[in-house]
């Protein structure tokens, strides 16, 4: 049976990076809708136009709101897109018939927005030994204003962290078109990000684990699981962070099985 896919990319990225899997979807059948949420991608807006969370996910949320009562869609979130994702099934429900998590951030439904946009700092454990938040060389910008602050991948990390194991034309693509990721800090954004167990906890949930990520290690992958576990586990193996980049065919072919047992 054919799905309709909305896609959801990460941090700093946009619906061009699933220019491969969307295409491999279409030609099974599926619609496919790939969002550039604000300031991403093509998305017109700035970073100084984008002052909560929600002007962020506007994009997102637009497009749910403009789905038929009865209609649902898979939705699939990548790195930082897990939680756009789970904003979105938390927000309308009833028009969601899977999240898939690929190699992404699975919030629980005590998800603190302000714990997770916290300032990385050389000291914390977290940063230095798990490797989450192995950012090297990449670009952090925290402003005594709530609404300023943002990061930014650089060459070195794409190269060596997230695009390690996919094509160098893919690389270079990335490197002309990641633009800065907002970092929201104020009560609004707080307040956008709740989640419950009756929306977002209620919904069937498949996380996809990529086991030679370098920026979310697979034994963070699975700590991530293991904290609030999903319904289903898949994996690729030999895989980046950029799943869709360096494993397409295998990506696409876990999302049709997800079709199918919908």
């Amino acid at each position: 049976m054919a799905s309709h896919f909305v896609l959801v990319h990460g941090a700093c990225h946009g619906s061009w990076c699933w220019y491969k899997v969307a295409t491999l979807l279409k030609s099974a059948g599926h619609t496919v809708t790939a969002v550039d949420l604000g300031g991403a991608g093509i998305n017109p807006k700035q970073r100084h136009q984008l002052t909560t969370l929600a002007d962020q996910l506007e994009p997102l949320m637009e497009l749910m709101a403009a789905l038929q009562p009865e209609e649902k869609v898979i939705l699939v979130g990548h790195s930082m897109g897990g939680i756009a994702v789970s904003i979105a099934a938390e927000k309308f429900t009833k028009n969601v018939a899977a999240a898939v998590f690929v190699a992404a951030f699975m919030p629980n439904p005590d998800f603190n927005l302000h714990q997770f946009y916290r300032q990385p700092d050389s000291n914390d454990k977290q940063v230095t030994e798990a490797g989450v938040l192995n950012f090297q060389d990449s670009r952090f910008t925290f402003e005594e204003r709530e609404d300023s602050s943002s990061f930014l991948f650089r060459p070195n990390i794409l190269r060596s962290t997230l695009y390690q194991l996919s094509p160098p034309e893919d690389l270079t693509l990335a490197s002309s078109l990641v633009r800065p990721m907002p970092i929201f800090r104020d009560h609004a954004s707080l307040k956008a990000a709740e989640l419950t167990n009756k929306g977002y906890g209620s919904i069937r949930r498949v996380y996809i684990v990529s086991q030679g990520d370098l920026i979310i290690p697979e034994k963070i992958q699975r700590e991530i699981i293991l904290d609030y576990p999903p319904q289903d586990v898949k994996e690729i193996s030999d895989s980046d962070h950029m799943v869709m980049f360096s494993k397409p065919q295998e990506l696409d072919s876990l999302l049709q099985v997800v079709s199918e047992e919908m």
